[in-house]
């Protein structure tokens, strides 16, 4: 049965380069990320504000916030390609509408990565039962960790309490 006002939506190719070394995943694009063709694109989410005071940068465009993230190594996906879902929350994804993006791939690819940060809950459920247990050994070496989502739909944390478990990036890049 398909429910009245459910899209079928497809993500946006990562935010990488050659040579970043951490990797934060989060499920699939808001629906206001969607229409503004940019990762984390609701003006209530933090992702932005935390990469920014994490680095100490605060530019104002898209383009130089992605910049910030690959001078510090960080690339961002989401771990679903596709799916169905009625409205921006992650809980009203349809679980048998799931496809999600090649890792494999991804991960032969950019080699550098080493460590894997999801941006909330679902993110992590989804790449552990979806991803991992496809994933040869020769990726064993990665390294994974769940961070509170920076959607703000998840309101159980302050910004500072998000920020303080978002330091972990951080911690984790070499220049």
């Amino acid at each position: 049965m398909i429910e009245v006002g459910v899209s079928h939506i497809n993500g946006f190719s990562p935010i990488v380069s050659t040579h970043v070394q951490v990797l934060i995943l989060g499920s699939m694009p808001s629906d206001a990320s969607l229409i503004a063709n940019q990762y984390y694109g609701h003006s209530r989410n933090a992702f932005w504000p935390i990469m920014c005071t994490l680095f100490g940068v605060h530019p104002a465009s898209y383009n130089q916030r992605v910049e910030l993230l690959i001078k510090n190594n960080i690339a961002v996906w989401d771990v679903l390609q596709s799916c169905s879902r009625l409205g921006s929350l992650d809980s009203k994804i349809n679980p048998e509408s799931i496809i999600v993006n090649n890792f494999i791939d991804f991960f032969t690819v950019y080699k550098k990565i080493k460590q894997v940060f999801f941006n909330g809950k679902l993110a992590e459920k989804v790449y552990q039962k979806r991803v991992l247990p496809y994933l040869s050994p020769h990726f064993s070496y990665l390294e994974y960790y769940c961070l509170p989502s920076t959607s703000p739909a998840y309101a159980a944390l302050s910004f500072n309490q998000k920020l303080e478990a978002w330091k972990a990036i951080k911690q984790s890049v070499v220049k």
